[in-house]
């Protein structure tokens, strides 16, 4: 029954978890070469925004969105057609887009959008573009993060970038044939405020293909930054012109490499500060585990040789009265006083999450989830903590058991729907914000059917799957036996209460976690 039911929901699922394809293309010389736009992102809000949602130029018909799988809509990607137009191994220069006259929402959109430092994400050939950056008179390549919408100088007047370098790299695939593949794709951003020469005033509205010479820049030339004398100022009533060049440049670098160099951490700009957050985690990590484990060691050798030591006449006459860690050893296997089914619940889901993620770093590590394969990561992390649910269901009943309990069906229940309630209502929580503002990290209701139908149809059965086995086994055997009475426990000064042991132990692994992951999250 539980098949048939799971099967029902295939049509449903099947669209989340479509990747796009990693095949290598091939083009022939003057063949289209399709550039795509992904979301706007910022480094200082989790709020991606869709491409189009600013006053940039549209393609003839409206823009056209990718098929994308589950993962993507998770992260926010929304992959859509531009109008940049490009053709194998033909050069562009100084071609005209189109002219946005803005209007005081449109400027005041990309004023934000610049004042929050959003940059822009293009595509080819499924390849993400990197950015040609400019910095203390010096250029150097970003290959993370795209490329920026505008800046804003000291007197905080925004400025966009209106003409981009298109700087592509093909390899040929047999020097016999005229076929060629796409191995790397660059932007360099440009703030021009364009000139028509003799005057010429174009009121934007001619058709596609509309050339006129411009003093600007030059049809047969690429822009050259340093030349630039004015730039193109954010304000109401100004008219964007935006134009591109197209430059394609042959490499040695073969397809099946092309990635290389984007998982390569030293082309990153933050590849210092990002190494030393790691350098800083691990030192962290070793610091806290040799004390504690020097504290232990300490002790307990103080202890063995109390025990070892030879005992006087009056000692053995009366029996020696325990001490250190002996006077607990008869209750270090006692249940919880309090909630000890929440307890089993919460250690069978951290059993779930462990597996997931060492089984998630596994794979990761073997290659298979390929950034080409743009949402597999997320992908496969849903998928691992679905199957791994028969984990949880068997280690929570398995200690349940342990402690005598009588009410299993109400654990099997809380451990299949306690802490995934939670994640999943907290998602739709703040799902239901994203899209009041209209952001593209708002989930689609068909995804969040398809999330749900994961759970329901496949994690819960699998949580239940395991409890029938957890429970059909013995109870677990302890190796010590657990006294009737439990120990009292003396009054502890006020820097051994449950909250300053809480803050102080874990404010450093907080820290710690908090930093690199604020890094891996703006990369």
């Amino acid at each position: 029954m539980l098949a048939l039911l799971s099967l029902s929901f295939l049509p449903l699922m099947a669209s989340g978890f479509y990747f796009p394809g990693v095949d290598p293309l091939s083009f022939s010389s003057g063949d289209p070469v399709e550039l795509k736009v992904n979301s706007l992102t910022s480094v200082h809000t989790q709020l991606p925004m869709d491409h189009y949602s600013k006053a940039f130029c549209k393609p003839s018909g409206g823009p056209v969105s990718a098929s994308e799988n589950l993962g993507e809509f998770l992260t926010g990607n929304r992959i859509q057609t531009s109008p940049y137009t490009l053709a194998m191994k033909e050069e562009k220069f100084c071609q005209v887009l189109c002219q946005q006259p803005l209007n005081k929402e449109e400027a005041t959109g990309f004023y934000d959008t610049i004042r929050y430092e959003y940059n822009q994400h293009w595509i080819i050939d499924n390849l993400p573009s990197a950015s040609l950056v400019i910095s203390q008179n010096m250029m150097y390549t970003n290959y993370a993060g795209g490329f920026p919408v505008g800046f804003l100088d000291t007197d905080k007047k925004a400025y966009i970038f209106n003409h981009v370098k298109l700087i592509v790299e093909y390899h040929q695939v047999v020097p016999e044939e005229e076929l060629f593949r796409v191995v790397g794709f660059f932007v360099e951003p440009i703030s021009v405020k364009h000139k028509y020469a003799d005057g010429f005033k174009w009121d934007g509205k001619a058709a596609e293909g509309f050339t006129h010479s411009l003093e600007t820049c030059s049809s047969t030339t690429m822009i050259n930054a340093d030349d630039v004398k004015e730039l193109q100022v954010i304000a109401e009533g100004e008219e964007i012109l935006f134009t591109y060049d197209v430059l394609w440049t042959e490499s040695e670098t073969r397809w099946a490499s092309r990635w290389d160099i984007y998982l390569s951490m030293d082309n990153a700009i933050s590849s210092t500060i990002h190494w030393f957050s790691i350098v800083n985690s691990l030192l962290i990590i070793l610091f806290l585990s040799g004390m504690v484990g020097m504290i232990l060691f300490r002790n307990l050798r103080r202890d063995i040789m109390e025990y070892n030591r030879l005992q006087t006449d009056e000692e053995k006459a009366e029996e020696r009265e325990e001490s250190g860690w002996k006077l607990v050893h008869a209750d270090v296997f006692r249940p919880p006083s309090s909630h000890p089914m929440l307890f089993c619940v919460f250690v069978g889901t951290g059993t779930q999450f462990i597996m997931m993620t060492l089984v998630t770093m596994f794979f990761a590590c073997l290659g298979f989830l390929s950034p080409a394969r743009r949402g597999s990561l997320v992908m496969m992390v849903i998928v691992m903590y679905v199957l791994f649910g028969a984990t949880a269901g068997y280690t929570s009943s398995r200690l349940y058991k342990s402690f005598r309990g009588r009410a299993w069906q109400r654990c099997t229940v809380l451990t299949a729907t306690l802490i995934p309630g939670m994640g999943f209502c907290l998602f739709l929580f703040f799902n239901t914000f994203l899209s009041i503002y209209h952001s593209t990290g708002a989930v689609p209701f068909l995804q969040l059917l398809s999330i749900a139908a994961l759970w329901c149809c496949v994690s819960i059965p699998l949580v239940f799957f395991g409890a029938f086995f957890g429970y059909k086994y013995d109870m677990l055997e302890y190796p010590t036996v657990t006294s009737s009475i439990p120990r009292e426990i003396p009054e502890q000064p006020w820097y051994f209460s449950t909250p300053t042991l809480v803050l102080l132990g874990g404010i450093l692994p907080f820290g710690a976690a908090f930093v690199e992951l604020f890094f891996i999250m703006s990369r």
